[in-house]
């Protein structure tokens, strides 16, 4: 199998599509973490994204008689570019299936380069199945995304450049992970040739079905993924993905969305590029991976592989790239309803700047307030605290917090007697027009919505902070409607912010 793919990477048909991207030192992160960073620039290719590089060679693999009945394939987003130009370039006919959720200037991309868009199904997944059907109705060649040999060698290309413009020291190479293409074939070239590089996956926390399938010795499949890199939420990896990774690959590290959003805002700094949140994750995962190793003056590559970004997603990435990179701590402070509360409170906070302050009183006895402080470094986090609590405040820290970060700093309230036995839920929905008044309709009649929080932040995916009031004998009808809702959700009841503000 090995040497198969050594052979299928390098006479892979990428180069009449891709170009040699660049790989880029970047000067403010390596400063800051200790370690020389490269950026490999696969966000340069014409649909910014590596995907055409897969897309293009198993095409051009195929009989001049499958070309000529045309393929199809089903994807959210770069990859559906990277067929659709792919199909342009080789004048073959290319059916797209997206689900009705993708957001429009993706589809528009896709149309733009020929492609026939077919808007179906509310998740990747039934839009792969509706593409199946359409395969065998219309005798159509199916372009897979990730669990394809063709697919796999055009990504491991990647690979393959990045030893020809490196010879020099390379101590690890990061590569993003959804379903396992980009990674596999990457792997499979950078380990028989160079086996003293690590080659290391990253995957979000709530993503990481990679990792969790290989520490179970199967593929497992997820019931939810984590929607805000939405290029690598994937459920079940690819079976020939699956088996190269375990093959070559050296070990994994998970990353949050702050980190992701601090990586975005580290690439921009170094080259004024706007990454998409998948295309930033191989680069989140090294700085994490060498401040967990206490990594110093190692050279470190990072595989930037898209930079499909909506334009008004920047200001949630803006909102949360602080928190990632230890720039800003969030906390929670009981003070006594007292005279000088407030000025020992300002003492204890000092110079810093202040990016957030909410207020509500609480009782005759205290009041509770959320603040957030500009910090340079995670180890002022504690600091903080103790700060705090010397001050004779109980302190809570939130800086870790999602239900902070994404609700509770835009609504702090406080407890409503008339609130009884309320549950708090988050829940993650496709953003589109008229969601929020689906999700709305979908909420049972029966029970009493008690408090309710959404902001548009200009993602793909809605996010929403919901109040029920759910009598207990009504849990297990509850826990069926949850289930029967079949959006990714989170039971925040026992969150302690919740307690004190809202």
């Amino acid at each position: 199998m090995s040497t198969d793919y050594l052979k299928r990477i390098l006479t892979s048909k990428v180069y009449d599509v891709a170009v040699e991207s660049p790989l880029e030192f970047a000067p403010q992160v390596s400063a800051r973490i200790h370690n020389k960073v490269y950026l490999k620039r696969e966000d340069t290719q014409a649909v910014f994204s590596f995907k055409l590089r897969g897309a293009y060679n198993k095409m051009a693999n195929l009989s001049s008689a499958d070309l000529k009945r045309g393929v199809i394939a089903a994807s959210a987003g770069n990859h559906a570019q990277g067929v659709a130009l792919s199909a342009r370039k080789l004048d073959c006919r290319a059916v797209i299936v997206m689900p009705v959720t993708s957001p429009q200037v993706k589809v528009d991309a896709v149309r733009a380069l020929g492609g026939e868009v077919v808007l179906e199904g509310e998740s990747f997944t039934e839009a792969y199945e509706h593409a199946r059907e359409l395969e065998k109705k219309e005798k159509l060649t199916f372009v897979h995304p990730f669990d394809d040999p063709d697919v796999i060698a055009g990504q491991g290309t990647i690979g393959m450049e990045i030893l020809r413009q490196r010879p020099g020291p390379i101590d690890a190479v990061f590569i993003s992970i959804g379903g396992g293409g980009l990674i596999a074939g990457v792997a499979a070239y950078i380990k028989q040739l160079r086996p003293e590089i690590k080659v290391i996956g990253v995957q979000t926390v709530d993503s990481a079905a990679m990792a969790r399938s290989v520490q179970a010795g199967r593929r497992i499949t997820l019931n939810d993924v984590g929607l805000f890199s939405d290029g690598t939420a994937v459920k079940q990896v690819g079976l020939e993905n699956f088996k190269l990774v375990r093959q070559y690959v050296d070990d994994f590290v998970l990353v949050d969305t702050d980190a992701i959003a601090a990586a975005i805002k580290d690439v921009f700094q170094d080259t004024r590029s706007v990454l998409e949140p998948a295309g930033a994750l191989a680069l989140a995962g090294a700085k994490r991976y060498a401040m967990q190793n206490k990594w110093k003056d190692k050279h470190l590559v990072a595989i930037a592989s898209g930079a499909n970004m909506n334009f008004d997603r920047l200001r949630f990435v803006a909102e949360r790239a602080d928190v990632g990179e230890a720039r800003e701590a969030l906390f929670a402070l009981s003070i006594p309803e007292k005279r000088g509360s407030f000025l020992r409170l300002c003492e204890a906070v000092g110079s810093r700047s202040v990016t957030e302050f909410n207020y509500r009183i609480s009782d005759a006895e205290q009041a509770h307030v959320f603040v957030g402080l500009q910090i340079s470094a995670e180890a002022e986090i504690e600091k903080l605290a103790n700060a705090f609590r010397k001050k004779g405040f109980a302190t809570l820290d939130l800086t870790g917090n999602e239900m902070a970060k994404t609700h509770l700093r835009y609504m702090v309230g406080g407890h409503s007697n008339l609130a009884e036995h309320e549950l708090l839920f988050r829940f993650e929905f496709p953003e589109r027009p008229g969601a929020l008044m689906k999700f709305l309709g979908a909420m049972s009649p029966d029970w009493n919505i008690s408090l309710f929080h959404y902001r548009n932040q200009g993602d793909d995916y809605g996010r929403i902070l919901v109040g029920i009031q759910v009598p207990p004998a009504d849990k297990k009808t509850f826990k069926a409607f949850l289930d029967g809702l079949g959006y990714p959700h989170w039971n925040e009841s026992d969150n302690p912010a919740y307690r004190l503000f809202l």
